[in-house]
């Protein structure tokens, strides 16, 4: 099903306002409308240790040509080798079916695993956080970080949450899934640890020499909502938002909404 935009708050026409250093125009504002969106995934990381939940965002570098300046979530574009990285456990499986319900013609379990695991890479890559599990055959993981610390990324501790396209007339385009683990269920790296639940500014990953990320916090909702965000961004927040006040585990399975532009339109679909 699919709700046209309207009413009082942010509008879904508003949801991917062009956020971007260099706005396409002329020639290359019509070849924009033929950018495939590439595979990308976040994740929406939850610190419930207190009575008001918190989230993980980090301001991106005004040199960026997409979302310069904006905070969000740890994310960014799925790799290669993301469908075939071993991992501890799998998807649960109403998230994997739910994934591949959206992957239309290019349905396939290791693509719908490459987006969950790029969410755990990402977030390592831009924190230093792991999203794994302790086990025996982490030795020789791909990925240094897990490799040292023994542990494999483990798909069972993601909840699917949200997804986004990101409509013509920006730089670049994503198909952006979301998902949402919690700050309790993460093993940190040790220079990680210490700061995890206050400001992580000084949190630098082995994985970059120079961070995508900066002023990496935990944030409320409300404080989070006085942010630089995109509009998607507090879409999205306001979704989850109201998902945690119905079960603040995310241990039942609900609707993911899908934003996207269909037929000229801004619309928010179901899965």
């Amino acid at each position: 099903m699919s709700m046209p935009a309207h009413g009082s708050q942010t509008s879904l026409q508003d949801m991917h306002k062009t956020d971007d250093a260099a706005v396409l125009q002329n020639k290359s504002t019509a070849s924009s409308a033929t950018i495939r969106p590439r595979d990308a995934a976040s994740l929406i990381l939850i610190d419930r240790s207190d009575k008001e939940p918190r989230i993980l965002m980090g301001r991106r570098a005004q040199a960026m040509h997409f979302m310069p300046d904006k905070f969000v979530f740890p994310g960014g574009g799925t790799e290669m080798q993301d469908g075939r990285i071993s991992a501890a456990n799998c998807l649960r499986p109403q998230d994997e079916a739910k994934l591949l319900a959206g992957l239309g013609k290019r349905a396939s379990t290791q693509r719908a695993r490459a987006l969950a695991m790029t969410a755990i890479r990402e977030t390592y890559e831009e924190t230093g956080l792991l999203l794994g599990t302790p086990h025996d055959d982490a030795q020789t993981h791909p990925w240094a970080g897990f490799a040292r610390t023994n542990h494999l990324p483990d798909l069972s501790r993601l909840r699917y949450v949200a997804r986004a396209i990101t409509p013509p007339g920006h730089v670049r385009r994503y198909d952006a899934r979301f998902f949402a683990s919690f700050l309790d269920e993460i093993n940190p790296s040790p220079a990680a640890a210490s700061t995890m639940t206050t400001d992580m500014s000084s949190i630098e990953s082995s994985a970059y020499n120079e961070p995508e990320l900066s002023d990496l916090r935990f944030v409320s909702f409300s404080e989070a909502m006085n942010l630089n965000i995109a509009d998607i961004t507090r879409i999205i927040l306001r979704d989850i938002e109201k998902l945690l006040l119905e079960d603040m585990s995310l241990s039942s399975i609900y609707p993911v909404p899908f934003y996207r532009k269909r037929h000229g339109r801004h619309v928010r679909e179901v899965i």
